[in-house]
């Protein structure tokens, strides 16, 4: 499967989200924090930040589809906001699965900046159409 299965996505395409590692158990990327992913005083949007989230955690679950599946669609995320991710850093994001059912799957994503601090933790739920 190619590694950069944003490509296939055209918002996560359009923000620039790279896929580094996808795997049934793990799906990782990066993106950079440009201006026009920022709000005021040049740090990273929230929505951008849960886009960036809801690609990998969208990838995960398209991994772990069942034979005969459809597809896979976001039915719940929450997003806690721990620290600012500044114009210019790249920020990284790591996604792993907390339950894959045959109906939902759940996944965490954790956000952080280049040196290593928390920029956000995300839950999300994806429903198998």
């Amino acid at each position: 499967m190619s590694a950069n299965l944003a490509e296939t996505m055209p918002f996560s395409k359009l923000m620039g989200v790279q896929v580094t590692k996808a795997e049934r158990a793990r799906v990782a990327g990066e993106l950079t924090v440009r201006a026009d992913l920022c709000t005021a005083g040049g740090i990273m949007h929230g929505g951008a930040i849960m886009a960036f989230a809801d690609a990998l955690g969208a990838i995960g679950a398209f991994l772990n589809l069942p034979e005969g599946a459809s597809g896979t669609t976001t039915v719940e995320s929450k997003t806690n906001f721990l620290g600012a991710a500044p114009q210019g850093d790249i920020v990284t994001a790591v996604a792993i699965p907390v339950s894959i059912g045959r109906r939902l799957s759940v996944w965490q994503t954790n956000i952080s900046r280049s040196d290593g601090k928390a920029v956000a933790l995300v839950m999300q739920t994806q429903m198998v159409l």
